[in-house]
């Protein structure tokens, strides 16, 4: 029996709605079945590029589960469309829903490098590894013609700063020079996000990524130029794409990454209303059991908000889950981990000898 409701699914889009913004103070419609500005009845489905000149752009991170102290995100909002993605709810303090509009209307720091700079140079900064996608992800197609994310990464490598970045797309290729070079420094690190190789499974969940065999293509790429790989599957979603983690953890064993790491799906704030809408559309006859095991895995509750379990979850598919990633582990990255960052090779002010094209490494 086909799953997927065609009268109702959006293809092309991981939220299938516009989620009401509680910060916003202007009126909205609904259209054609979706929440829309009652002045601008614009379409749903074109991608909108909106420039914006932050006063910074470097956040420090307060989260103990994350891993970094410090990240930016050159872009606001993400075209990628993940439906389970918590930086939605972020979109709202733009004036923006956590649904379609997240996808659709994406906000361009322009002056993001600029503002790193001034950020790294400073007197009181101290070379701490700056994580690139703390948010959203920094490969998203904005990156083909806006360029940040490349040109931060020379503005980094001028400096000899140390950088992580997590993606799901392909696009990171084209900056393998930069990463290379920092790589031979241990500058960078690289976290690939990987949730499915079940092709028709991502272009429901995660309608405008990189395709799965495409992302293990990546990561052979990467640590074949010698950059430090480690494997994000992130989120692990019960009767999902639970029954994955073996395959995933061996594909991207064999293409040379360095470690292997995953979070629990939870869904806070609007996103437990638009995973909701979601997975009732595309797997009607099993949406109510995985949400029930999402609810397991967080004391009842689809949210979780609580450090040093949130991300892991609890209860008994949780340890189930956090098993089979230890075994896979055990089997395929025995003897492999990540390098440390070299925050010695720091510089405050450029150094010619240090510039991209002119250092011959």
């Amino acid at each position: 029996m086909k799953e997927e409701n065609e009268n109702q699914y959006i293809k092309g889009r991981g939220a299938q709605i516009n989620t009401h913004n509680p910060f916003e103070t202007h009126e909205r419609i609904k259209e054609n079945g979706q929440w829309i500005d009652k002045d601008e009845l614009e379409s749903l489905k074109d991608t909108q590029y909106i420039n914006t000149h932050p006063k910074s752009v470097v956040n420090k991170v307060t989260s103990p589960d994350v891993g970094m102290e410090y990240s930016l995100n050159p872009y606001q909002g993400c075209e990628h469309g993940c439906i389970y993605c918590y930086a939605r709810n972020s979109h709202t303090y733009w004036g923006y829903s956590a649904g379609i509009e997240f996808e659709q209307k994406i906000l361009i720091k322009e002056n993001a490098p600029e503002l790193l700079k001034k950020k790294i140079t400073s007197r009181n900064w101290n070379p701490v590894p700056i994580m690139l996608s703390g948010n959203t992800d920094c490969y998203q197609p904005a990156e083909k013609k806006y360029k940040l994310t490349r040109r931060i990464l020379e503005m980094l490598w001028k400096h000899k700063h140390p950088v992580g970045i997590i993606t799901k797309n392909q696009l990171i290729t084209r900056d393998i020079d930069i990463l290379q070079k920092m790589a031979k420094e241990n500058l960078v690190k690289v976290s690939m996000s990987i949730t499915t190789l079940d092709e028709s499974l991502r272009a429901k969940m995660e309608p405008r990524t990189a395709t799965g065999k495409n992302r293990i293509k990546t990561v052979e790429k990467l640590a074949v130029a010698g950059i430090p790989v480690n494997i994000m599957m992130a989120p692990i979603i019960p009767s999902i794409n639970d029954k994955e983690i073996f395959d995933i953890a061996k594909e991207t064993s064999v293409a040379g990454a360095s470690s292997f790491n995953y979070t629990m799906v939870r869904l806070n704030g609007a996103i437990s209303e638009l995973f909701n809408d979601w997975i009732n559309k595309c797997y009607p006859h099993k949406a109510q059991r995985v949400l029930h095991q999402i609810e397991s895995c967080h004391g009842g509750s689809l949210n979780d908000s609580q450090f040093g379990r949130r991300m892991k979850g609890d209860g008994n598919i949780a340890e189930v889950i956090k098993q089979q990633v230890k075994m896979a582990r055990e089997k395929y990255f025995s003897g492999r981990s990540m390098p440390e960052y070299d925050k010695s090779l720091f510089q405050k002010n450029e150094s010619n000898q240090l510039s991209l094209f002119s250092c011959n490494q």
